[in-house]
Protein backbone atom coordinates (compact mmCIF):
# COMPACT_ATOMS: atom_id res chain seq x y z
CA UNK A 1 0.00 0.00 0.00
CA UNK A 2 0.97 3.54 -1.03
CA UNK A 3 0.97 5.95 1.10
CA UNK A 4 1.46 8.53 -1.45
CA UNK A 5 0.31 8.17 -4.89
CA UNK A 6 1.77 9.77 -7.60
CA UNK A 7 2.49 8.98 -10.65
CA UNK A 8 5.89 9.72 -12.77
CA UNK A 9 8.06 8.99 -15.64
CA UNK A 10 11.63 7.84 -14.38
CA UNK A 11 14.42 9.73 -16.33
CA UNK A 12 16.85 7.28 -16.87
CA UNK A 13 18.15 3.65 -15.72
CA UNK A 14 20.67 4.37 -12.85
CA UNK A 15 22.45 1.69 -14.20
CA UNK A 16 23.19 3.79 -17.19
CA UNK A 17 24.87 6.29 -14.75
CA UNK A 18 27.15 3.61 -13.03
CA UNK A 19 28.23 2.65 -16.51
CA UNK A 20 29.31 6.70 -17.53
CA UNK A 21 30.93 6.53 -14.03
CA UNK A 22 32.85 3.06 -14.47
CA UNK A 23 34.25 4.17 -17.98
CA UNK A 24 35.52 7.43 -16.75
CA UNK A 25 37.41 6.22 -14.26
CA UNK A 26 38.71 3.24 -16.41
CA UNK A 27 36.75 0.19 -14.50
CA UNK A 28 36.54 -2.89 -16.14
CA UNK A 29 32.91 -3.48 -15.83
CA UNK A 30 30.47 -6.30 -17.25
CA UNK A 31 26.69 -5.29 -18.40
CA UNK A 32 24.67 -8.03 -18.42
CA UNK A 33 21.84 -6.80 -19.02
CA UNK A 34 19.49 -3.20 -18.75
CA UNK A 35 19.37 -4.15 -15.20
CA UNK A 36 22.49 -5.10 -13.76
CA UNK A 37 26.26 -4.52 -13.67
CA UNK A 38 29.54 -5.74 -12.43
CA UNK A 39 32.58 -4.03 -11.52
CA UNK A 40 36.07 -5.32 -11.15
CA UNK A 41 38.11 -3.15 -8.94
CA UNK A 42 41.50 -4.02 -7.00
CA UNK A 43 42.52 -3.79 -3.23
CA UNK A 44 44.84 -4.22 -1.11
CA UNK A 45 43.82 -7.17 -0.12
CA UNK A 46 42.10 -8.74 -3.28
CA UNK A 47 40.25 -8.47 -6.24
CA UNK A 48 36.33 -7.23 -5.40
CA UNK A 49 33.47 -7.62 -7.86
CA UNK A 50 31.64 -5.26 -7.03
CA UNK A 51 27.66 -6.57 -8.60
CA UNK A 52 24.66 -3.46 -8.96
CA UNK A 53 21.27 -4.40 -9.85
CA UNK A 54 17.91 -1.99 -10.42
CA UNK A 55 15.30 -3.65 -8.82
CA UNK A 56 12.37 -1.23 -10.19
CA UNK A 57 9.45 -2.71 -8.44
CA UNK A 58 10.91 -1.55 -4.74
CA UNK A 59 12.76 1.69 -6.91
CA UNK A 60 16.24 0.60 -5.08
CA UNK A 61 19.76 0.12 -6.36
CA UNK A 62 21.26 -3.20 -5.08
CA UNK A 63 24.83 -3.09 -4.52
CA UNK A 64 27.02 -6.73 -3.57
CA UNK A 65 30.32 -7.16 -3.46
CA UNK A 66 31.62 -10.93 -2.66
CA UNK A 67 34.88 -11.97 -0.86
CA UNK A 68 37.14 -14.63 -3.01
CA UNK A 69 36.72 -16.86 0.25
CA UNK A 70 34.87 -19.52 0.54
CA UNK A 71 33.55 -20.10 4.28
CA UNK A 72 33.62 -24.55 5.56
CA UNK A 73 30.67 -25.70 7.23
CA UNK A 74 32.68 -25.82 10.30
CA UNK A 75 33.89 -22.13 10.51
CA UNK A 76 30.31 -21.21 9.70
CA UNK A 77 28.90 -20.43 12.83
CA UNK A 78 32.35 -18.50 13.88
CA UNK A 79 31.97 -16.15 10.57
CA UNK A 80 28.47 -16.23 11.55
CA UNK A 81 29.03 -14.20 14.95
CA UNK A 82 32.04 -11.88 13.48
CA UNK A 83 29.22 -10.54 10.97
CA UNK A 84 27.11 -9.53 13.74
CA UNK A 85 30.44 -7.58 15.86
CA UNK A 86 31.39 -6.24 12.48
CA UNK A 87 27.77 -4.98 11.13
CA UNK A 88 27.75 -3.10 14.64
CA UNK A 89 30.68 -1.39 13.28
CA UNK A 90 29.05 -0.29 10.16
CA UNK A 91 26.88 3.13 9.54
CA UNK A 92 26.04 2.10 5.89
CA UNK A 93 25.80 -1.41 4.78
CA UNK A 94 25.88 -5.04 6.05
CA UNK A 95 27.89 -8.26 6.04
CA UNK A 96 25.93 -11.55 4.87
CA UNK A 97 26.74 -14.94 4.32
CA UNK A 98 25.37 -16.00 0.58
CA UNK A 99 24.32 -19.21 1.81
CA UNK A 100 23.92 -20.96 -1.58
CA UNK A 101 27.56 -20.11 -2.82
CA UNK A 102 28.90 -19.82 1.39
CA UNK A 103 30.80 -16.61 0.25
CA UNK A 104 31.09 -13.69 2.43
CA UNK A 105 29.31 -10.27 0.65
CA UNK A 106 28.65 -6.87 1.51
CA UNK A 107 25.72 -5.58 0.46
CA UNK A 108 23.79 -1.75 0.36
CA UNK A 109 21.11 -0.46 -0.96
CA UNK A 110 20.50 3.28 -2.56
CA UNK A 111 16.64 3.66 -2.21
CA UNK A 112 15.39 5.99 -5.12
CA UNK A 113 11.95 6.38 -4.50
CA UNK A 114 9.64 8.75 -6.32
CA UNK A 115 11.60 9.41 -9.47
CA UNK A 116 14.57 10.13 -7.63
CA UNK A 117 17.73 9.31 -10.18
CA UNK A 118 21.18 8.13 -9.03
CA UNK A 119 23.77 10.82 -9.61
CA UNK A 120 27.86 10.07 -9.96
CA UNK A 121 29.08 11.31 -6.43
CA UNK A 122 26.37 8.64 -5.13
CA UNK A 123 27.49 5.74 -6.94
CA UNK A 124 30.95 6.71 -6.18
CA UNK A 125 29.90 7.43 -2.52
CA UNK A 126 28.14 3.34 -2.48
CA UNK A 127 31.59 2.19 -4.37
CA UNK A 128 34.07 4.01 -1.96
CA UNK A 129 31.82 2.48 1.66
CA UNK A 130 32.03 -0.58 0.17
CA UNK A 131 35.67 -0.80 -0.92
CA UNK A 132 36.42 0.46 2.62
CA UNK A 133 34.08 -1.82 4.53
CA UNK A 134 35.40 -4.53 2.55
CA UNK A 135 39.59 -4.10 3.23
CA UNK A 136 38.59 -2.83 6.80
CA UNK A 137 37.26 -6.33 7.34
CA UNK A 138 38.42 -8.79 5.04
CA UNK A 139 41.49 -10.15 7.21
CA UNK A 140 38.80 -10.86 9.94
CA UNK A 141 36.98 -12.88 7.73
CA UNK A 142 40.50 -14.40 6.58
CA UNK A 143 42.00 -14.93 10.47
CA UNK A 144 38.32 -16.77 11.27
CA UNK A 145 38.22 -19.19 7.94
CA UNK A 146 42.14 -19.91 7.80
CA UNK A 147 43.49 -19.49 10.44
CA UNK A 148 40.96 -20.83 13.24
CA UNK A 149 40.62 -17.22 15.51
CA UNK A 150 37.19 -16.21 16.98
CA UNK A 151 35.61 -13.73 15.89
CA UNK A 152 36.72 -11.58 18.61
CA UNK A 153 39.62 -11.94 18.25
CA UNK A 154 39.80 -11.49 14.54
CA UNK A 155 37.38 -8.30 15.06
CA UNK A 156 40.33 -6.63 17.33
CA UNK A 157 42.59 -7.16 14.90
CA UNK A 158 40.79 -5.59 12.32
CA UNK A 159 40.18 -2.79 14.88
CA UNK A 160 43.59 -2.40 16.06
CA UNK A 161 45.04 1.36 14.57
CA UNK A 162 48.41 2.50 14.92
CA UNK A 163 49.73 5.62 16.15
CA UNK A 164 52.69 7.11 14.44
CA UNK A 165 55.53 6.00 12.80
CA UNK A 166 58.24 3.91 13.08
Amino acid sequence: MSLIELDFERPGNPVDTIETVATINDWTFERSDDDEITISMGGVWCDYHVSFSWMEDVEALHLAAAFDLKVTEQRKAEVLALMALVNEQLWMGHFDLWSQESVVMFRQSLLLAGGAEANPSQIEGLLGNTLDSCERFYQSFQFVVWAGNSATEALEAALFETAGEA
